[in-house]
């Protein structure tokens, strides 16, 4: 509860209709019928936390970022339409690893930024006994770090999108003129655990899409899309990958199609769901919207998240939301042996969390046409597994670190050995300057886990779900 209270807020309770986040509320956390806090007069904007075990839940109101009576919304509002005017990019999932890079990033380059997050990923950790490598600040002081630091100020929205009350207020108040859609349950793993993660994982992120749509429809229809998909919802055909559409020609006839999805998890799918919506709601409603199909990221610098260990940004290295690289550079900073699943030959494609938020700028600054769909991949290499492995083993190396590489058995349901060939122009093309991934970046990974290798728990690192024995009985993972 520490973490959701600002000591310069004003609170009030009051029952709510809708049921937050019903599939995952086993009792782990409730909250008193009402109370009341006042410190401050400023005005508020709606919250929402999670329900009792009862399923009620609160609306509670809460002070974000001041506004002085000589300065109402309207006068600050940042329309697209005026060049001059800094724009308004509201980030949902600013609290999670992407989203609160992107957001920091964002506010430096002069957009005027709001965070909506329901900070549920940290409930993930609490549920799963689970814990980032990086000591994570609640996002509170993550904010007041930033304004002090900076000066700037970043809205916060704390509340579950999949309400669409509260995220239409919430879209009336900021008057987004992008929206960057993180806000989704973003782990493979996680969505395999049992049915009600399962369940969970499409209700929150296909719904949470959905209101996300219907708001910008409602609200604020000039406003542009920018959703994180993922490469996922390619799989590994055996032939290459174009950018979110392909060419054909069937029976002397020619056409143009969205390229053939094959996503090998429940939250794979949940994203393919999600780029069919977008899709239709373009061609039928004139939304501008882009669709980033996201490769695996790494590192957990930024400029930004680099300015004080208050904005560190999150570091998985578990075997439900750890990626690949980041598990193999903590693991190496520990002497465990490097966890390659299967045979090894998995290829994806990877990028520096620095271009992820790069990238985010650059599909904002150049915003898609009224009903266009646009699809960029994501990425800037491609690696597999074992090579990945063998990097990390060679970089180790000179760091003086004692480890080894082993094979275990392969959790999933995917071919270990494959063609994979994905096109990656579009972004290029806007600008984009890629980090690869280099001797230099891995030795400061690297030497980041050693940092903080004394809060790495060693049981979290061996895989712990299986596609194939997934079913209806709630797990604990660590149990």
């Amino acid at each position: 509860m520490a973490q959701l209270l600002s000591t310069s807020c004003s609170l009030k309770i009051r029952s709510c209709r809708k049921p937050y986040f019903q599939q995952l509320n086993h009792g782990l956390i409730s909250f008193p019928t009402s109370f009341t806090v006042k410190t401050s007069t400023y005005p508020v904007q709606r919250v929402i936390l999670p329900a009792e075990s009862s399923q009620r839940s609160h609306t509670v109101y809460a002070t974000t970022t001041p506004l002085t009576p000589s300065q109402p919304r309207s006068a600050l509002n940042q329309s697209s339409n005026n060049p001059s005017k800094a724009k308004r990019v509201m980030v949902i999932g600013g609290d999670g690893y992407c989203g609160w890079a992107t957001a920091l990033h964002l506010s430096n380059k002069g957009y005027e930024v709001a965070i909506v997050d329901s900070l549920v990923r940290r409930l993930f950790d609490h549920q799963l006994g689970l814990d980032s490598l990086t000591p994570i600040s609640s996002i509170h002081n993550r904010l007041r770090c930033w304004k002090s630091l900076t000066g700037k100020a970043i809205e916060l929205y704390i509340g579950d999108i999949c309400d669409f009350e509260f995220l239409s207020e919430t879209f009336k108040s900021f008057e987004p003129d992008a929206v960057v859609h993180f806000g989704e349950q973003r782990s493979a793993p996680y969505s395999m655990i049992d049915r009600s993660r399962a369940v969970f994982t499409q209700q929150n992120n296909v719904i949470g899409t959905l209101n996300v749509l219907f708001a910008i429809k409602e609200f604020r229809e000039q406003c542009h899309l920018v959703k994180l998909g993922t490469m996922g919802e390619y799989g590994t055909p055996n032939i290459d990958i174009e950018e979110g559409y392909i060419t054909i020609t069937h029976n002397g006839r020619t056409d143009t199609l969205p390229y053939p999805k094959q996503a090998s998890s429940f939250y794979h799918l949940s994203k393919v769901h999600d780029s069919n919506n977008i899709a239709f709601t373009c061609k039928a409603w004139g939304i501008r919207a882009t669709d980033l199909n996201q490769g695996v990221v790494y590192g957990v610098r930024t400029d930004e998240t680099a300015m004080h260990e208050e904005l560190y940004n999150r570091l998985d290295y578990d075997g439900v939301f750890g990626t690949a690289l980041n598990r193999f550079c903590v693991q190496a900073a520990v002497g465990h042996p490097l966890t390659v699943y299967g045979k090894g030959g998995q290829t994806r494609g990877y990028l520096d969390i620095r271009d992820t938020v790069q990238c985010v700028e650059l599909a904002i600054a150049n915003p898609a046409q009224p009903g266009e769909f646009r699809v960029f991949n994501q990425f800037t290499e491609q690696f597999s597994v074992n090579e990945l492995a063998a990097l990390v083993t060679k970089a180790g190396e000179k760091l003086g670190l004692n480890f080894k590489t082993i094979s275990v058995p392969n959790p999933r349901v995917e071919a270990e050995e494959h063609y994979y060939n994905a096109k990656h122009t579009k972004l290029i093309e806007l600008g984009l300057k890629p980090h690869l991934l280099s001797d230099s970046l891995l030795d400061s990974l690297l030497n980041f886990a050693i940092q903080f290798k004394d809060r790495v728990d060693s049981k979290q690192i061996m895989p712990s779900v299986s596609w194939r024995k997934i079913g209806v009985k709630l797990k604990t993972v660590t149990a």
